[in-house]
């Protein structure tokens, strides 16, 4: 592997044993050799966001160098989901066994129809960049131009509740 690219992962889960989920997802990510884990966050527990009456996410977030171009790597993100447990009916920001989200890939900027990097929400959401902070506080977000770190500090969300579990 040349592993020529980094990109940043976030994961979270609210169903079933939430940390155990969020761990096998990423040691799925890195299964093979075109994905290596350089970094991973802690976990937080994180009250729901957009739909509320659900379960608390654990969430955490992944550095990872690969040799993947970014559209191979969603497709073995959204495989990974998949075999996990599909999410079925269940409505969007529902609950679900895994979530798998590619927020960075190298300092790149894509608007396709599927796949939107940097994520398109991740700097309005505390549960992405407070664990994204622990990893990459000092990474530049291409199109804000602003740290991750910076993101965190300044983000105006009601101070939606993100706790370190132990």
């Amino acid at each position: 592997m040349d592993g020529r690219h980094r990109a940043y992962i976030g994961v979270g889960s609210n169903l079933g044993n939430r940390v155990e989920n969020c761990r096998r997802a990423i040691e799925a990510v890195v299964a093979s050799e075109d994905c290596v884990l350089l970094a991973q966050s802690p976990f937080y527990e994180t009250e729901p966001v957009y739909l509320e009456d659900q379960g608390w996410f654990v969430n955490a977030a992944a550095l990872i160098r690969t040799s993947l171009e970014p559209e191979a790597l969603l497709a073995r993100l959204q495989a990974i989901e998949q075999k996990m447990g599909p999410r079925g009916e269940s409505p969007r920001f529902g609950p679900r066994v895994v979530d798998l989200d590619i927020l960075f890939f190298d300092d790149l900027v894509l608007q396709g129809r599927d796949l939107k990097v940097p994520h398109p929400r991740l700097h309005e959401r505390r549960f992405v960049l407070r664990p994204l902070s622990d990893i990459a506080a000092r990474f530049v977000h291409p199109l804000l131009g602003e740290t991750v770190g910076s993101l965190l500090a300044s983000l105006k969300d009601g101070q939606k509740r993100v706790l370190l579990l132990e």
